[in-house]
């Protein structure tokens, strides 16, 4: 660790918001050279021990700002009409758990009368859109390998068709049905008229509530990644790796979105206090869960700041091996939560196995 990582959490806090400052005032050009200080304020973070919570919350937070400049740059570039409109957030970043490795996952929603009026509309949105993920992609922000972004037709719809959408989704819970919920349903307005997301989540609640089949397949499809615990505090690693975020992270995530959609923020962490506060998970689990989770977050983020530092590939899977005695226990230990979590949703679902 080098001597300045031992500055206070303040410190980096204050290089964050000039680093804010600047992206506001920022052109085109200037964003590019910009974004690379964001994942260098991020690993600062990181090796001061920042919590992952707040390290993730202000990963996104600038994150946030280089989309909303881009946005505010590339609209008036184009000839955008006068309806209202919003671009949201999905998946990782709709609930603001961002980490070091991660791609864009965004839409537009906008306002129009009937089916006709929205068909002439998204062209012009989506010119706009394609220009702005092309911005983001310069800034370090991958395009989506799955086409979820605003530029992209399926993913610029009217609020009509959002709506019509996600209710079709829970109508028919198909495998498909179900991996979109998993990315479009947590979602955050970013940019624009936020009304039409508070809209759309409104709409949300109300076609789940009382969604018994649909909740019970998202929580079928939730358990099919299991923890990989082994015997005697040791892991079941495939080839001697975990992969973090799909043994790990995602089972938190997933959890939290079923037992608490009806929360009116997206974050995993929200979610499931939404659920203890409910009576969906006891208060003591959901505390437990929210430690494990961000536990789990912590060590995921520090093995992609050392991948990068070392110029190796960063991803989501380690060797547990490589790791400290008191972050294999904490990992360990975190897993065992994820177990918990899991078994909470066979007894509320009334799940076998």
């Amino acid at each position: 660790m080098t001597a300045a990582a031992f500055l206070p959490h303040e410190a980096w806090l204050d290089r964050g918001e000039g680093l804010a400052r600047r992206i506001a005032a920022a052109d085109l050009a200037g964003l590019t050279v910009l974004a690379p200080e964001l994942r260098a304020v991020a690993g600062a973070m990181i090796e001061a021990d920042t919590g992952a919570g707040l390290l993730t919350r202000a990963l996104a937070r600038l994150g946030d700002l280089v989309a909303a400049r881009a946005i505010a740059l590339c609209a008036p570039r184009h000839r955008l009409p006068p309806a209202a409109w919003c671009w949201l957030a999905f998946g990782s970043e709709g609930r603001g758990e961002q980490t070091l490795v991660t791609d864009q996952d965004n839409g537009i929603v906008f306002s129009a009368a009937d089916a006709v009026e929205a068909r002439a509309l998204r062209p012009l949105f989506m010119a706009c859109a394609q220009e702005v993920n092309q911005v983001l992609a310069d800034c370090g922000f991958a395009l989506c390998a799955g086409g979820i972004m605003a530029g992209n037709a399926a993913c610029c719809l009217s609020l009509a068709e959002w709506r019509e959408r996600f209710a079709a989704w829970v109508r028919t819970p198909e495998p498909e049905a179900l991996l979109n919920a998993a990315i479009f349903f947590d979602f955050r307005a970013l940019h624009g008229d936020a009304g039409l997301e508070r809209a759309l989540r409104a709409h949300l609640a109300q076609c789940t509530q009382g969604a018994d089949a649909f909740l019970r397949m998202l929580a079928d499809n939730a358990l099919a990644a299991a923890p990989p615990l082994g015997f005697v505090r040791e892991f079941a690693a495939r080839d001697g790796l975990l992969d973090l975020k799909k043994f790990g992270a995602r089972i938190f995530v997933d959890a939290a979105r079923i037992l608490g959609l009806a929360c009116p923020s997206p974050a995993t962490v929200d979610r499931l206090r939404h659920a203890a506060a409910a009576g969906s998970l006891p208060t003591v689990e959901a505390t437990a869960a929210r430690g494990a989770f961000q536990q789990l977050q912590r060590i995921r983020l520090q093995e992609q700041r050392r991948a990068l530092a070392a110029a190796a590939a960063a991803d989501n899977r380690i060797d547990p091996r490589a790791l400290d005695p008191f972050d294999r226990r904490v990992l360990y230990e975190a897993c065992k939560q994820a177990r918990q979590l899991q078994q909470r949703l066979k007894i509320t679902f009334r799940i076998e196995g």
